[in-house]
């Protein structure tokens, strides 16, 4: 990983972490999942996963730790390293199909935490049966965030991704850059 990826990665991390707490008022919607899914799609599985660790603990320093940190932690995890996985059909993924993986991203996040849950106690099938209207507010937030920053942030990573192949700072391209000033 390269530092331009690594000082994106950085700025979704801090993006996703003012808008989880800016969301905190509405139980469950917040724009980490989303971002998370773009990430991972634009920049592969590992940036996905990256971003999904920085997340969930920026924002949960903010809103704070518990027993779901490791939860959220594996749970968007997987969210980020499938969405890797479908970036290799990026070129071929309309939106509406990000959309609906988001959707059901969300009912997966639900299931991930409530299985944390649930091992503790007996009641898993009541416990998550419960959270069905917040994982609802998830999968339709996350619907939201994609229609809305999808478009927006793929025009930035494709700028983001013609900067990379035009400025490499390899000790080639330094010393040829050093060379032709020296010339002229």
């Amino acid at each position: 990983m390269n530092i331009r990826k690594l000082t994106l990665i950085a700025l979704l991390a801090a993006l996703g972490t003012v808008g989880r707490y800016a969301f905190s008022y509405i139980p469950n919607v917040q724009p980490v999942t989303a971002l998370i899914i773009i990430c991972g799609i634009w920049l592969g599985p590992v940036a996905g996963v990256t971003l999904a660790v920085l997340s969930t603990i920026l924002s949960n320093m903010l809103l704070g730790m518990g027993v779901w940190t490791l939860s959220q932690i594996i749970a968007w995890a997987i969210i980020g390293l499938v969405s890797g996985l479908l970036g290799k059909y990026r070129g071929e993924l309309p939106v509406w199909f990000i959309a609906i993986f988001s959707g059901l991203a969300g009912y997966f996040y639900g299931i991930v935490i409530s299985l944390a849950y649930g091992t503790i106690g007996d009641h898993f099938w009541l416990y998550y049966l419960r959270g069905v209207p917040f994982d609802t507010n998830h999968a339709i937030g996350n619907v939201a965030f994609i229609v809305i920053l999808y478009p927006v942030l793929s025009r930035l990573f494709q700028r983001f991704g013609n900067d990379m192949k035009q400025s490499s700072f390899s000790m080639n391209n330094i010393k040829d850059r050093y060379k032709k000033s020296n010339v002229s």
